[in-house]
């Protein structure tokens, strides 16, 4: 997968860091305290870590992908970290987990153990927003892997088996131009 983003980052980067995100923004950030630590979790181009970051919030950047970690540390002006999600290990620091579009590309296999490592990375009570693309299948397109979820399967995948509970569940279509026929599942999860 690293290889893909690697290899298509500066196209990835620009297709990807103009996108106005800030009807998710206006759904997630009521629910982080002001100044409060973010945690974005698969940051491509670095979009969002840098709206949160000019909106005073203290973020922290990762992305599987190096190239992109390189493009993002530019676009952000501050470092992106090179981590993939099961080399996460903070516990109990961020007030909030953003990741947006990163979580698709697991496995089913993979997906349970990267929820569980973001949530444990939350202070009590913190919360996490991610997105996958609507559906109920996994599959390979043009040299990526997606796991598609729809809310039956993101309650069968990260809600029975965690201690969080479903703040906000919402479809939406896609905010890229050209592409307003696909659709995506948006959470908002709380650690207990």
């Amino acid at each position: 997968m690293n290889n893909f983003y690697d290899q298509h980052a500066a196209a990835f980067f620009a297709s990807t860091v103009n996108v106005d995100m800030s009807p998710l923004y206006k759904e997630f950030l009521p629910y982080v305290p002001p100044g409060g630590r973010i945690l974005d979790a698969g940051c491509g181009s670095g979009r969002d870590a840098k709206n949160f970051k000019d909106q005073g919030y203290v973020v922290t950047a990762i992305d599987a992908s190096q190239t992109l970690c390189d493009l993002a540390s530019t676009h952000i002006g501050q470092r992106a970290h090179c981590l993939p999600f099961h080399e996460i290990t903070w516990q109990e620091y961020f007030d909030a987990v953003w990741a947006c579009a990163s979580l698709l590309h697991l496995t089913a296999d993979q997906l349970p153990d990267a929820v569980e490592r973001l949530v444990s990375s939350l202070k009590s009570s913190g919360v996490m927003y991610c997105s996958f693309k609507w559906g109920s299948q996994e599959r390979d397109k043009d040299g990526r892997h997606f796991i598609d979820l729809n809310e039956e399967r993101f309650t069968s995948f990260v809600v029975s088996p965690l201690k969080v509970d479903v703040v906000k569940l919402w479809k939406t279509a896609d905010r890229r131009s050209l592409r307003e026929d696909e659709f995506w599942l948006n959470v908002i999860i709380r650690k207990r």
